[in-house]
This record gives C-alpha cells, structure tokens and sequence, in this order.
C-alpha cells in the first residue's frame, strides 16, 4: 500500500552537498521508524542513517558527522541532509522502515560524487 519516492539526488563535487527525500504516500496512520540505505557498484545494499518515530537517530560510521537524517512527520516525509561528500560515497539511495521489509523498495535516487 506504501509507496516511497526519493529525490533530490545527482552529480556534486567532492566536498559539495546534496539533501535527498523520501515522500511516503499511501499510508493511513504515518510511517514507523525509518531509514536511508545506499548500494555502490558492486557492494550489498547497506543501512546509512536510521530515525525513530520519536526523532532519535543513529548512523553509519562512515557517514557520522557528515550526514543528518530528520522526518516531517506531517508530510511523511524523510530527509538526508549530506555534506563533506565523498566519492565514496557514490551510491545509489534508497529510504524504506529500519526494518527494510517494512515497504516495497523504491526506484532509489543516485548520488554521484566525483570531481
């Protein structure tokens, strides 16, 4: 009955920063605790950032201190506020519950960082 959509993804130089979202719609009682995964060329898909329905978040180690993750519980809507990119960061993004079998994946948005 959930479908998520992510955007805000595309081509940015190291260093640069992009903010991602992830709308749910179809959802008659708001979203659970949700996450942001990525997958880069070649590697499983992996969780980067998680959030709580009450706002706590926990992150990757990789991402810690660069990425910030935040909810509109009104608009169920998910945000990735990424800065001090890295190329490897280059992945593809995809958000769904912290658990992933919550939602059907979406299409993903694709980050590119590279100079």
């Amino acid at each position: 009955q959930v479908h998520l959509s992510e955007s805000g993804g595309g081509l940015v130089q190291p260093g640069g920063s992009l903010r991602l979202s992830c709308a749910a719609s179809g959802s008659a009682y708001g979203i659970p605790g949700m996450a942001w995964y990525r997958q880069a060329p070649g590697k499983p898909r992996d969780m980067v950032a998680t959030i709580t329905s009450g706002g706590f978040t926990n992150y990757a180690d990789s991402v810690k201190g660069r990425f910030t993750i935040s909810r509109d519980n009104a608009k169920n809507t998910v945000y990735l506020q990424m800065n001090s990119l890295k190329p490897e960061d280059t992945a593809v993004y995809y958000c769904n519950g912290m658990d992933p079998r919550r939602y059907p994946w979406g299409q993903g948005i694709q980050v590119t960082v590279s100079s």
